[in-house]
């Protein structure tokens, strides 16, 4: 388990930016080092643990990138078309063994290897046969068309993966391009997490007529393993800081990481502040973000610990920009910025500023063909249905107070946050 510093989350200002937040986080979580090899099949989410350099050249072998008919440099038609007679015929998989004759051409298919001393290859849609059955080339085609040399993508012992890199389907691609059959990665993060709260009832249980069906854990606990983590569900913990104290304690030894949904405000009946501090040491976050502002982190036994707010919406948002980059830094992944995309507001908005808000909205193609950001049409933090009905987040920095359509914001899908 990676082992922390009780004040190694120390911070004294009284409210903290999320850019300051995601950069005490990425700085000070210790990276864990225990390591497992995985096959390829497995590895798709994972983050590399070392450098993968490429054991061969990709491709290769020298090959045709199109059907059509391989030839020599030094036999190009120059000015005029030139009918060049048949000289065997190479398929993807076989072998091209003898040199072309000179004055000669070659069928050869796409992904097929050259024949010794030819160069380019003309594309069969640009040639015609004659009635003698030669093949009439056309001039002013440049010398190594369509011809993908060896190494052209990736030279033999170039770095093609870094550690730390978590891995996708391209990556996976990349490493079976290569012949490799298993990679060694980061072991999964394990995360506890539990929801806190009298009016929480678990899906499945009687539902007291006050109580609420518990959802920001599903949600949390199914963003987790979007991020390849190994998830324990600890179930819902009651409004009482003796046994909120005693649940943490007991399950800080056995992972790196554990994550609370609510009860982290200043309330009479918000306890994990309390009890957070009887056994380990917390810094509150009065985060500068709307949704999400009540945030909290701390060290109990040693094991960084996360509460976010109770509110499904505000949870959402505070995982994508606490613990999303928390795990990161705990895989000892590379940064994944959340880069938003430019698109044109189709609402009105008003904020404060030195405050960054998050705007659920839709995506529509405007008549100019332009993508424009529809608002959703209510605001409330506790709306599930504005999650699932709109396509992501406008994120609006600290220095925009006003909104107005046709103006340019950046839209952040909710594909590109996990």
């Amino acid at each position: 388990m990676a082992q922390l510093s009780d004040d190694c989350f120390a911070f004294g200002g009284p409210m903290m930016s999320v850019d300051e937040a995601v950069g005490l986080i990425t700085t000070r979580v210790s990276a864990i080092v225990d390591l497992e090899t995985v096959g390829l099949a497995d590895a798709d989410g994972r983050v590399l643990a070392g450098d993968v350099a490429a054991p061969l050249p990709l491709p290769p072998f020298t090959n045709s990138a199109v059907d059509g008919y391989a030839v020599r440099n030094a036999d190009l038609p120059a000015r005029a078309e030139q009918a060049f007679p048949l000289d065997g015929r190479i398929q993807a998989g076989g072998l091209a063994q003898a040199p072309i004759k000179p004055g000669h051409t070659a069928r050869i298919f796409t992904g097929a290897p050259m024949p010794p001393d030819a160069e380019t290859v003309f594309m069969q849609e640009d040639v015609r046969i004659d009635e003698s059955g030669k093949i009439v080339l056309p001039p002013g085609l440049k010398p190594g068309a369509n011809v993908r040399p060896a190494g052209e993508d990736i030279p033999q012992g170039h770095v093609a993966l870094r550690a730390g890199q978590r891995l996708r389907p391209q990556h996976v691609a990349l490493a079976a391009a290569f012949g490799l059959t298993r990679l060694d990665v980061v072991r999964r993060i394990r995360v506890a997490v539990f929801s806190t709260g009298d009016e929480l009832a678990s899906p499945g249980e009687p539902r007291a007529a006050s109580q609420l069906f518990d959802s920001n854990r599903f949600m949390l606990m199914a963003m987790l393993r979007r991020l390849g983590c190994e998830v324990s569900d600890l179930g819902i913990l009651r409004d009482e800081r003796t046994s909120l104290a005693s649940g943490l304690k007991r399950v800080a030894g056995d992972h790196d990481l554990i994550l609370t949904t609510g009860g982290v405000s200043t309330g009479e009946e918000d306890h994990v502040k309390a009890a957070v501090e009887s056994i380990g040491s917390l810094v509150l976050w009065r985060m500068a973000i709307k949704p999400g502002r009540p945030v909290a982190m701390g060290i109990v036994a040693g094991t960084p610990l996360i509460g976010l707010p109770g509110n499904p919406v505000a949870s959402f948002v505070t995982f994508v920009h606490v613990v999303r980059p928390t795990v990161l830094a705990l895989a000892g992944g590379l940064p994944e910025p959340l880069l938003p995309i430019p698109v044109r507001a189709a609402f009105t908005y008003k904020k404060k500023a030195g405050r960054r808000e998050y705007v659920r909205a839709s995506l529509r193609r405007a008549q100019d063909g332009g993508l424009e950001a529809i608002k959703f049409p209510r605001e409330g933090a506790g709306l599930l249905s504005s999650l699932v009905e709109t396509d992501g987040l406008v994120e609006l920095g600290e220095d925009i107070t006003n909104v107005e359509p046709g103006q340019d914001v950046g839209f952040l899908p909710y594909a590109s946050l996990i």
